[in-house]
């Protein structure tokens, strides 16, 4: 390894309220607050959905998060303590929800445990939403800029593919089909409506999270939590060494972090990011109704320098080669995909972008990249980057500590390794377990510094608004991506889903 070519890239600084930067997004909101808002110093509007328990375990979590939680572990820096919701984001967050709907927890129960499984998570899924949309429909004024959708542990448990309750456990819905025989009636409609209308039902996710998200695109911001991480969110601190997943504070912070994304916006934003530049990840995936066919749904994430993001439905089509395991769009298709992102980065900054980074897990093909340049008009300078995770090279230091994060490895002018995890200074420790992997970062396509784009990379691994944490190992751009494609094929008719990358996350 060549030495001169092994560099490093200081740590990217988040702004915050009146321009004031940190490195960590914890904090620049225990310091300084979000930056400007139209909601600040105003009123969270709220809505809960939940069963009688669920209920009862927000109003207590909520009630705990208006003040000090205290960290995990005194005087370790990679655990921080809460200082309240309002003391963070500027923001009062009231006693009482704009709107409360309960639920009926056994009817809840019943339709979870369906035998037929997709007849179970689409009829659970309805529980929830016809509530909401029933309330929207007779009070369309009074509505939430955030719902908290609430759920029992068994529909975390059970709402999940290849989960199912137990044979003694299930009930009999009324789909009588055999998934396999519902299929074929997608295909080939039978003579009896009643077997079509069953077979509607294959086109729904067997993932309760996912399909309640698609399901509910054009009528509310929802954020799903489980009754558990409630309760474990209000444990005492004498039981928080019993914790499971996170401890109170690290819930608070995450929990509050994504509610204020979802009500008001970015809570903070990219201090270097370039004037007219963009960023787009591309997202795929495959038919889940006939997983052997080659259709597929394509999208596009877009995110701009105020930190906000936009997600773009592409077609469904033969996308998926067998061969190469690789989706791909044709030329025709790579255009109007790419033509929806410039015109909606028009609509938000009145011209079109100077600089367009698209962000994919394999090489884009000729077609695709002839595709999008298409779509780009005037000035706009379009370049194509591949990232994908590695153990092909591996960095040691001789230290006790891995290599340092933000470390890059140059191997020409249009490759380089970057370790995006790492040692961190501001934790004075390695955040993780192993020796850690770095990104493989290509410029396939047009002409940019490999310098330029390893510093947005890294940059956009510290935008993730679901939570409050330092950083992650992928950019924004694909950390979203599977995740998005599931909600993009969820449920059928999505074709009208609002943009805002809120609703997806």
């Amino acid at each position: 390894m060549n030495d001169q070519k092994l560099k490093f890239i200081p740590e990217p600084q988040l702004e915050f309220a009146n321009r004031q930067c940190e490195e960590h997004p914890k904090d620049g909101l225990f310091l300084y607050g979000p930056i400007p808002s139209p909601s600040a110093g105003g009123i969270l509007k709220y809505g809960v959905i939940a069963t009688d328990e669920g209920i009862r375990l927000f109003a207590k979590w909520q009630k705990s998060v208006q003040g000090y939680i205290p960290p995990f572990k005194e005087n370790v820096a990679h655990h921080s303590a809460f200082p309240g919701f309002q003391a963070a984001f500027g923001l009062k967050w009231s006693d009482a929800p704009l709107v409360e709907l309960a639920l009926d927890s056994k009817e809840i129960a019943n339709s979870i445990r369906i035998r037929n499984r997709h007849e179970a998570i689409k009829k659970t899924v309805d529980i929830f939403t016809n509530a909401i949309a029933s309330h929207l429909n007779k009070d369309a004024d009074v509505a939430p800029d955030v719902w908290f959708v609430v759920v029992p542990t068994e529909v975390y448990l059970w709402g999940r593919p290849k989960k199912a309750p137990p044979l003694t456990e299930r009930t009999i819905g009324g789909a009588k089909l055999k998934g396999r025989d519902a299929k074929v009636f997608l295909r080939a409609p039978s003579l009896f409506e009643e077997d079509n209308q069953e077979a509607l039902l294959q086109l729904y996710d067997l993932n309760f999270h996912n399909q309640l998200k698609a399901r509910l695109l054009s009528k509310a911001v929802v954020q799903i939590v489980k009754e558990s991480t409630l309760d474990q969110a209000t444990w005492p601190e004498a039981r928080a060494s019993e914790r499971t997943v996170q401890d109170p504070a690290t819930i608070a912070w995450n929990l509050c972090t994504t509610t204020y994304f979802k009500s008001s916006g970015p809570p903070w934003r990219i201090r270097d990011i370039r004037q007219g530049v963009c960023y787009v990840g591309i997202v795929f995936k495959k038919d889940h109704v006939d997983p052997e066919s080659r259709n597929a749904c394509c999208g596009a994430q877009l995110f701009l320098r105020s930190g906000d993001g936009l997600v773009f439905r592409g077609a469904v089509g033969p996308w998926y080669s067998k061969e190469l395991k690789q989706c791909h769009l044709p030329r025709e298709k790579a255009h109007e995909l790419m033509s929806l992102v410039i015109e909606g980065y028009k609509n938000v900054h009145g011209e079109a972008p100077n600089e367009i980074f698209i962000h994919g897990r394999t090489r884009f093909d000729k077609n695709e990249w002839e595709g999008f340049k298409d779509a780009a008009t005037g000035s706009t300078k379009i370049i194509g980057i591949r990232i994908r995770g590695t153990e092909d090279l591996k960095l040691y230091r001789l230290a006790k500590q891995p290599p340092v994060r933000g470390t890059y490895y140059e191997v020409n002018d249009r490759m380089a390794y970057l370790w995006t995890k790492g040692y961190v200074a501001r934790f004075n420790t390695y955040p993780g377990f192993e020796v850690p992997n770095p990104l493989a970062i290509n410029i396939d396509w047009g002409k940019s510094s490999i310098a330029e784009v390893v510093a947005d990379i890294l940059a956009l691994t510290k935008v993730n608004f679901n939570g409050c944490t330092f950083s992650d190992g992928l950019p924004v751009t694909l950390k979203f991506a599977d995740a998005i494609g599931e909600i993009l094929t969820a449920a059928p008719n999505l074709e009208g889903a609002p943009q805002p990358f809120k609703y997806y996350i």
